[in-house]
């Protein structure tokens, strides 16, 4: 293999004809340029310099290694200095992949306060609901997910890092002349007649089993992942529906009213990654981001 201290010594002997000026201009002793010589020979398995009397001269293989050198090197320079911003936050690129209700609202924040502290690093985002997003940082296609679960924690994300964010609580929202619109708190088990419309497969998922634990099945007759649309349905008095206040944060409820629902239904929105992501300074930065934005 062959080193780049190899090759600093190689052009330097090129350039000055000498060993013993070769160590002048490195700064190191002769016999030290003389070992390390003979180790960059013993490497490419060739001989490289010929001595002649007082003068020494290059082989073929030597004048190839020669030229190529001030290219390797300046293209380890080029490298050194470019994991060295990445390392210092100078620059960096982080592919960022959140919900729909995440991106309007925890997500702006966060970068913008990156971009602040931090203008070279950049942040590009794309939106998936979870299984996805999670099955998009595992297969290498992001590197923070911005998820969410329902219920206890299981195994679901034990080869991860969690990043922790928030509880979001899920809200009902019933049209403005309903008859529980000017309640404070409703049981869910109140609304069991009622038309629902109902979100993403997984917040569908959970409102049934909630709606089930409470004696009845809901009768879906609209269904979109589209939160302003449930708000229209809701606004338009089609029926009923439960959104998480992420969402309602960032939907005018125009012609719907919000009214707390009982028992509570909560999931918890986190940040994931990979073990070895977590390490790199611009993820890092960007998971920090995102936790200062959900504790506002």
């Amino acid at each position: 293999m062959i080193e780049a201290r190899h090759l600093r010594v190689l052009r330097a002997v090129a350039a000055t004809g000498s060993f013993s000026a070769a160590a002048r201009e490195l700064g190191c002793t002769q016999p030290a340029v003389s070992q390390q010589m003979k180790a960059l020979e013993t490497s490419v398995g060739t001989t490289l310099l010929i001595r002649t009397g007082r003068e020494m001269r290059l082989t073929q293989a030597g004048e190839a290694l020669v030229r190529h050198a001030s290219g390797i090197l300046a293209g380890l320079t080029a490298a050194e200095e470019e994991v060295a911003a990445i390392a210092g936050l100078r620059s960096g690129r982080v592919r960022l992949v959140s919900f729909p209700s995440g991106s309007s609202t925890l997500v702006p924040g966060a970068l913008a306060a990156l971009r602040e502290a931090h203008p070279g690093t950049r942040v590009s985002l794309v939106e998936a609901e979870p299984p996805r997003s999670v099955e998009m940082l595992r297969e290498g296609d992001c590197d923070i997910a911005l998820a969410f679960r329902y219920g206890a924690a299981g195994t679901e994300w034990d080869d991860l890092v969690v990043r922790p964010l928030l509880t979001d609580r899920l809200i009902g929202l019933v049209p403005e002349g309903h008859r529980l619109s000017r309640s404070a708190e409703v049981d869910i088990a109140d609304l069991a007649g009622e038309s629902w419309i109902a979100g993403c497969p997984r917040c569908r998922r959970q409102l049934v089993e909630v709606c089930e634990d409470s004696g009845f099945t809901p009768r879906i007759d609209f269904a979109t992942d589209d939160y302003p649309a449930v708000v229209g349905l809701v606004g338009a008095g089609l029926g009923v529906a439960v959104l998480p206040e992420l969402a309602i944060e960032s939907v005018r409820p125009k012609g719907a009213r919000t009214v707390t629902v009982e028992p509570a239904i909560e999931r918890e929105i986190v940040a994931l990654t990979l073990p070895d992501l977590a390490q790199v300074p611009a993820v890092a930065a960007t998971l920090d981001r995102l936790s200062l934005a959900a504790a506002r």
